[in-house]
């Protein structure tokens, strides 16, 4: 069955991104991965936020995750975090249209002052429960349609879009929004996936 895991909305600036808002489905984690996987979540859709270029789509594999993630020109960025089976097309037009729908409830210029996670915008919890069935996103076609003149690149790793010589394990251990259970979860994680992957 497909998945959807978070959905968020950032704003770019110069070599960082900041949290507006976020949403997050953690019921197929166990209790005590909880949080370790919301952190977790949090870090790597800032993380492909800062390194997506203004006005591009990326969709990148990350372990068991497809990080979908859209920067607009005016730096609004919208994250979406899914399993592998859930269409691309579909997330990214998710995205746009909570994009659009944020930027209509707050104003531009208050982006950068909001404080982080501040931003009430109830539709991303709706929206996650609603488009878990990649179906419902059928009424969305006219924008779907606007979709497909715009090109997803598609990376197999999320190691294809971090800057030349950084390796997400440093970036982990390195982060200071990442608690030791968290950096526990990831590498925990990275080893389960890489002794699957070999085949």
């Amino acid at each position: 069955m497909v998945k959807l895991f978070s959905l968020s909305v950032l704003h770019k600036s110069p070599g960082k991104a900041t949290w507006l808002c976020a949403s997050y489905d953690t019921s197929t984690f166990n209790f005590f991965q909880r949080s370790s996987a919301t952190e977790f979540m949090s870090f790597v859709s800032k993380t492909i936020v800062e390194r997506t270029h203004t006005c591009s789509r990326q969709s990148v594999k990350e372990g068991d995750y497809m990080c979908h993630v859209y920067v607009r020109a005016d730096n609004l960025s919208g994250v979406v975090l899914s399993d592998h089976d859930y269409p691309h097309r579909v997330a990214h037009t998710l995205i746009t249209k909570l994009l659009e729908e944020f930027a209509a409830k707050f104003i531009p210029s208050s982006w950068s002052s909001l404080p982080e996670k501040s931003a009430v915008f109830p539709q991303l919890e709706t929206y996650l429960v609603k488009y878990q069935n990649p179906r419902e996103a059928d009424a969305m076609t006219k924008i779907q349609e606007e979709l497909d003149e715009t090109k997803i690149i598609l990376h197999n790793t999320i190691e294809a879009v971090l800057e030349r010589g950084e390796k997400l394990d440093d970036l982990v251990s390195k982060s200071e929004g990442l608690s030791v259970q968290s950096k526990a979860f990831y590498k925990t994680a990275r080893k389960t996936n890489s002794c699957c992957s070999l085949g």
